[in-house]
């Protein structure tokens, strides 16, 4: 019996220690660069354990705009300060010299670190290039003058370009096949989430100073520079944002109250985003779940009369805009006594001008006898109906989107819908289910400045290596389907400018800017009240210059009360900035 025992216990304990061999074979040998779900990198982690180390560059690609000037980081000249000085008699009197920050401070933050750092972080102290050189030239261990990366708190175009984060169970979704640290960032939102793939490092760029227990030098004093030594990684991101403008855009938008709406800018010629502003701002505190990550320019938004474009776009080539026609605009679209809008008996250029709804409310209801489908033919063939960002093949992705969650444009919700004259009527003053993002209307805007040729909107001009070579680009793309012929757009083009050079237009506000202005206003009811008053989407959308198109323009301003938020004055602004920066 008691041998029976014994020999059950050597069996446990062999099977035990093999178990435990094994155990350490798998860590030591075979899982130590991804062990366990997480895949924690057991090296990594070992040195770290025995490294002081300051990161340089985190290896996540940049975004840059259409001049090449950085938007999400920052590289700046500064000095570098490793703790182990406190341990050496250096010279700090002489780094004082150079760079003229005091000796007590520098001898104070070495005192006090327990990393190196960049001396005067958060805000960092910057060097120039002589300073640097005489930095360097001491040969000071644990003194360094380098460029170092550092990752904006604030950067323009915060919701179109976006946000990253950690978020290990969505990396090794997204990413399978690629052993990566789990501390890897990874976009969540915007550019940052639609250019991921792109975007991951290939690792980081460091200062690495082995330590003791104690933090003294383990292998003397050298500190060892770490880089991944690929000339072509990390990527960039050339945006079209021109980042001056942007900055102008957002400041206008600040300056005007905007809570919620805000601007998009697109370039006439090339079709492409020059700023794009949303509103509310990301929430610093709690980013991932604040309301302020939605970018609103990508949203479906209730019209209004914005979406008369597309109604006398239809009525013009179904020969319903004869100049002799009379409307009489007394009357509301519903036939009672218009009270506020009395405009009385007018024709349809007259109509557009001044927006009357029951003009376009009777047109509305004679295109859809004509065909149920009028209104959603001509919305999409101004671009309004479906997405409007770039789409195509890129390497090995096909149908590769530029814009991550932009939302479609649509006219009615139920085909029951449109076979009722009512909803007709509602749809053609861009009531009712009509929906369109604010980008869609930009667009709408710049393929009628273009005499009708509609195209995809780029926000991303291409990827570059790292020496600044082309890896991948992005070429100007027509919106597939139908479109409007010519004349259809030049007739448009002369309503949308009546609008501002008639006395009595919605737009009169901008005939006296530096550049001629067409365009379109709208206010939008949109079915919802606070303390019983109705709040409205106010919008104003155009071109200009008119006769040399280079810009259109969408100013919107969402869930604002009827007498309140209008977006003349910042749409006016911007005119005058672009013509004054910009001509």
């Amino acid at each position: 019996m008691l041998r029976k025992r014994i020999i059950v216990f050597l069996v446990i304990c062999v099977t035990s220690f093999t178990l435990l061999i094994i155990r350490l074979c798998q860590i030591q040998l075979v899982k130590t660069e991804a062990f366990s779900k997480h895949n924690i990198n057991l090296m990594d982690e070992s040195v770290k354990q025995r490294t002081e180390e300051l990161e340089i560059d985190n290896g996540r690609g940049n975004f840059l705009d259409r001049n090449g000037n950085m938007l999400t980081y920052s590289k700046m000249n500064v000095l570098v300060l490793f703790p182990f000085l406190k341990k050496l008699n250096w010279d700090a009197s002489k780094v004082s010299e150079i760079t003229g920050i005091p000796t007590n401070a520098l001898k104070k933050a070495v005192n006090n670190a327990k990393q190196p750092f960049a001396f005067g972080e958060p805000k960092p102290v910057e060097l120039n290039s002589k300073q640097m050189n005489l930095i360097n030239k001491l040969n000071s261990p644990g003194v360094f003058a380098l460029e170092k990366k550092f990752e904006r708190a604030d950067f323009p175009a915060e919701q179109l370009i976006g946000l990253t984060g950690e978020n290990s169970a969505e990396l090794k979704s997204r990413y399978p096949h690629k052993e990566l640290s789990e501390k890897t960032l990874i976009g969540v939102s915007g550019l940052e989430e639609s250019f991921d793939e792109f975007l991951l490092p290939e690792g980081k760029s460091k200062l690495v100073f082995h330590v003791d227990g104690n933090g003294s030098p383990l292998f003397g004093i050298n500190v060892k520079y770490v880089d991944p030594a690929n000339p072509f990684f990390p990527l960039n991101i050339r945006t079209t944002i021109d980042k001056n403008i942007q900055q102008n855009a957002e400041k206008m938008v600040e300056k005007y109250h905007i809570k919620k709406g805000g601007l998009v800018l697109l370039n006439i010629e090339d079709n492409s985003v020059l700023a794009m502003v949303s509103r509310p701002k990301i929430n610093k505190k709690d980013p991932y779940s604040s309301v302020g990550i939605t970018n609103q320019m990508l949203k479906q938004q209730i019209l209004g009369s914005v979406f008369k474009t597309v109604t006398a776009a239809a009525a013009i080539d179904n020969s319903l805009d004869d100049p002799a026609r009379m409307f009489n605009c007394s009357k509301k679209i519903n036939g009672k006594p218009e009270l506020t809008y009395n405009y009385g008996m007018i024709n349809f250029s007259e109509s557009f001008a001044r927006s009357c709804n029951r003009t376009f409310g009777e047109l509305a209801q004679q295109l859809q006898k004509m065909n149920p489908h009028m209104l959603d033919s001509y919305a999409a063939k101004l671009s309004l109906i479906g997405s409007v960002g770039w789409i195509g093949n890129i390497y090995h992705t096909s149908g590769f989107r530029q814009f991550s969650g932009e939302d479609p444009g649509r006219i009615f919700l139920i085909d029951s819908a449109r076979q009722d004259a009512n909803f007709a009527a509602m749809s053609g003053i861009g009531q009712h289910e009509v929906r369109a993002t604010p980008l869609a209307v930009a667009n709408m805007m710049a393929t009628i400045a273009r005499g009708g040729q509609k195209e995809m909107v780029r926000a991303v001009s291409k990827i570059e290596y790292r020496n600044g070579t082309t890896m991948a680009h992005f070429p100007e793309r027509k919106l597939p389907g139908n479109t409007i012929s010519p004349y259809t757009a030049m007739k448009l083009q002369k309503l949308l400018r009546e609008v501002v050079a008639n006395p009595n237009g919605t737009g009169r506000w901008f005939k006296d800017l530096p550049y001629e202005v067409a365009g379109k206003s709208g206010t939008a009811e949109t079915g919802k009240y606070v303390n019983n008053k109705q709040l409205h989407n106010k919008w104003f959308a155009g071109y200009f210059p008119y006769h040399h198109p280079k810009y259109a323009l969408v100013a919107v301003n969402l869930d604002v009360f009827d007498n309140e938020g209008g977006i003349n004055l910042l749409f006016a602004d911007m005119v005058e900035m672009l013509y004054q920066n910009h001509p």
